[in-house]
């Protein structure tokens, strides 16, 4: 039984190592978005002021709040 505790264990530790790396990364693209999504915003409202073509566009930050707030992991 103890060696099946330290298996399960070691596989949780995995696994809490591996979401926190993936964590990380979803982070790093969604800021990436971001910023290609100001870009985008900024060019578009260069390229042609009389029209709202900036509203035509989703606001990224409202479909990604699970990555702006992730929960704490306790080891």
């Amino acid at each position: 039984m103890e060696r099946l505790n330290s298996k399960l264990y070691l596989q949780n530790c995995y696994i809490m190592k591996e979401n926190e790396r993936l964590r990380k990364k979803a982070q790093l693209l969604n800021q990436e978005n971001q910023a290609l999504l100001s870009e985008l915003k900024q060019k578009l409202s260069n390229g042609n002021p009389k029209t709202n073509a900036t509203d035509n566009i989703p606001d990224l930050n409202l479909s990604s709040s699970s990555s702006q707030n992730p929960s704490s992991s306790s080891n």
